[in-house]
């Protein structure tokens, strides 16, 4: 054997030995794709459930949302209702609150005309008791 010969014979064995790399490469390569293909599928077909889910999620939520207006539309007359209640009350503390301040301000007339009042009776009884008539006086 020359050293062409020898040169060709490790050229054959590392092309057989790379070859049988390659080989175990492109297997790990198409299991690798295989995997991925698979769970594309699983993914394509939990992501149809979801959207159909989500399509009947929103409808219902239309339903309800659609049923909650209704519902607000309905009770809206009675926070008129209120607010309106609300305005008289108020208007009627602000009555209370003047009728009180014009009752406090006349207290002070009302005692004096009930101490005039008081002072008349008392001088009344004065002149039944001497027996004299105040009518005579005048």
């Amino acid at each position: 054997m020359n050293g062409v010969e020898i040169a060709a014979i490790i050229f054959a064995i590392a092309f057989v030995v790379l070859v049988f790399f390659i080989v175990q490469v492109l297997r790990e390569v198409r299991e690798a794709v295989a995997k991925a293909n698979q769970t594309v599928e699983v993914l394509s077909s939990d992501a149809h459930v979801l959207l159909h889910q989500a399509d009947e999620l929103m409808t219902k939520t239309n339903v309800l949302l659609n049923d909650v207006n209704g519902k607000v539309a309905t009770i809206d007359p009675l926070f008129e209702a209120i607010a309106d209640l609300s305005i008289t009350v108020t208007d009627l503390n602000d009555s209370s609150r003047n009728f009180v301040t014009k009752v406090n301000s006349a207290k002070g007339a009302t005692k004096k005309a009930g101490v005039a009042m008081a002072l008349g009776r008392t001088g009344m009884k004065l002149f039944k008791k001497k027996g004299t008539n105040p009518k005579s006086y005048q």
